[in-house]
């Protein structure tokens, strides 16, 4: 088998595997803007908790209309931002931090959902919900994916200074006029609505993870935001295709491994990145031996 058929050959040969790999371009270019944003603001696990906030509403998408994945991404997404209303309200009515209420509300969901799941479902339901079926996407779901990508990259371009603002120094915001709970609010609305493109595909439990791996990996990369975004953005792509090559070659789970892929890249990145281990502590080695 020649490098040509090893490695293009699965795209060439089934439209799964071409809708997939678009899938995870959509995905990386919407997510891994929005994951950069969710590291700066030191929210990373917001985002986890929102990821498994959508699944109650997803559940009752799929009570009602099966896997229809625009039925299950709509109660998702009315899921998904219920809670981040519910937690924002909770940490501004009470003396509990903003985390731990969505902690709190996040296992309510996920608890809840799980159930509705298997009231009516069967265990493999459960399993595609909670992990997905990247290689079933179909036209619709991947028009979908590609709709929330193009709403968050236009969103994210328009407003680019507020949001960056409203995440490194949202007093500036304030002390200028600017309501930041307006801009705050449209943020948790984008990584909502990318964490239901991402339930699409890697299911609810595994949703957040190719947001968040390839943004911690792009950070170690570069300091300016847009060359971070990009980084973000072209890791989870890579990631993306390198799994969907090794689960269709080896006959594994195409979520997870993606998801391992886009670790293992993280994990190199902790290591030779310019802001990593060795960058960070060979210098200083070399200066105590001298």
């Amino acid at each position: 088998m020649s490098l040509h058929d090893l490695l293009l050959g699965p795209f060439v040969d089934y439209g799964f595997m071409r809708r997939a790999l678009i899938a995870c371009l959509a995905l990386g270019l919407g997510a891994g803007p929005i994951g950069v944003l969710l590291v700066l603001r030191r929210m990373s696990l917001v985002g986890d908790a929102l990821s498994h906030a959508v699944l109650p509403g997803a559940a009752v998408g799929f009570l009602v209309a099966g896997f229809s994945l625009p039925a299950m991404g709509l109660g998702g997404l009315v899921a998904g931002l219920a809670v981040a209303g519910l937690a924002g309200l909770a940490s501004r009515a009470t003396a509990l931090r903003e985390d731990a209420s969505f902690a709190g509300f996040y296992l309510i969901s996920l608890s809840l959902g799980v159930l509705i799941v298997s009231l009516r479902g069967s265990n493999v339901d459960l399993l595609h919900v909670l992990f997905g079926t990247i290689l079933a996407i179909d036209s619709s779901a991947l028009f979908l994916i590609g709709g929330i990508a193009s709403f968050t990259m236009l969103t994210v371009a328009l407003f680019y200074r507020p949001l960056l603002l409203q995440s490194l120094d949202p007093g500036f915001l304030r002390a200028v006029g600017v309501r930041d709970g307006l801009f705050h609010f449209l943020f948790l609305f984008l990584v909502v609505i990318n964490l239901v493109a991402g339930f699409q595909t890697l299911g609810t439990l595994m949703a957040v993870g190719l947001m968040m791996l390839p943004a911690s990996a792009a950070q170690l990369w570069t300091k300016r935001l847009p060359a971070m975004m990009a980084t973000a953005a072209a890791i989870a792509f890579v990631s993306g295709y390198l799994g969907l090559v090794a689960s269709f070659r080896l006959g594994l789970p195409s979520g997870p491994t993606i998801l391992l892929f886009a670790g293992a890249i993280y994990c190199l990145s902790l290591v030779f990145a310019p802001s990593g281990a060795l960058a960070r502590n060979l210098p200083r080695r070399r200066h105590k031996a001298a």
